[in-house]
């Protein structure tokens, strides 16, 4: 397969200005946690970035549906898999999040099928990883997923269930609850940093935003 077609199957990817590499966003608007917790105003959620500014715009929003219609296509997986065969570093969802166990499951072929690439997957959807990964399965070892916690000023932890490459990411608005992402002192850019990509950091703070 071509990366043309790739591309065209997928739905295309996205460039985040701040991100080193490539990431995939589906509409904000159709996030199932994410949906309820815009409703409430500590959340982290509410006010959502992914609902201001260029996401407003009607080709983002456009795009970002193809790509959610494309998750069911039975050559998603390959087509991702051309796409990031040769990349060093994917962030999945700049916007959306996990859909359903299918997607999860799907993404997971993908990291599979492209050991090279260092994987990181933001998520809300805590219910689906907890049930991805009590039938049976296990993360691969280029890949962390990050759970959010979901409101802001908050710290999540393991509640003992500490799986291997299933860390944290918290927004503060003051003192920072884990790492502190260092974007904000670097014109909002990562440059050099890779640490949301690190297994071992649990826990990276986003300076609410």
């Amino acid at each position: 397969m071509f990366k043309k077609e790739a591309l065209k199957i997928v739905g295309g990817l996205s460039n985040a200005s701040k991100m080193p590499s490539k990431s995939i966003g589906l509409p904000a608007k159709e996030c199932g946690t994410g949906t309820t917790l815009r409703k409430l105003k500590e959340s982290v959620c509410f006010d959502c970035y992914a609902m201001k500014g260029l996401y407003r715009f009607g080709v983002v929003q456009k795009a970002q549906y193809r790509r959610l219609e494309a998750l069911t296509d039975p050559r998603w997986v390959k087509a991702m898999i051309t796409l990031l065969i040769d990349q060093e570093y994917f962030r999945w969802h700049d916007s959306g999040d996990i859909q359903n166990m299918g997607h999860l499951e799907n993404m997971m072929k993908v990291i599979r099928a492209t050991p090279n690439c260092k994987h990181w997957i933001p998520t809300k959807e805590k219910a689906i990883v907890k049930r991805w990964l009590k039938a049976g399965n296990t993360i691969p070892e280029n890949c962390v997923i990050r759970l959010s916690a979901p409101m802001v000023n908050q710290r999540i932890k393991h509640h003992g269930d500490n799986v291997v490459r299933v860390q944290f990411s918290a927004v503060h608005t003051d003192a920072p609850l884990g790492q502190a992402c260092i974007a904000p002192q670097q014109a909002g850019e990562c440059r050099d940093c890779r640490a949301c990509w690190d297994s071992e950091i649990e826990c990276i703070s986003y300076h609410k935003h």
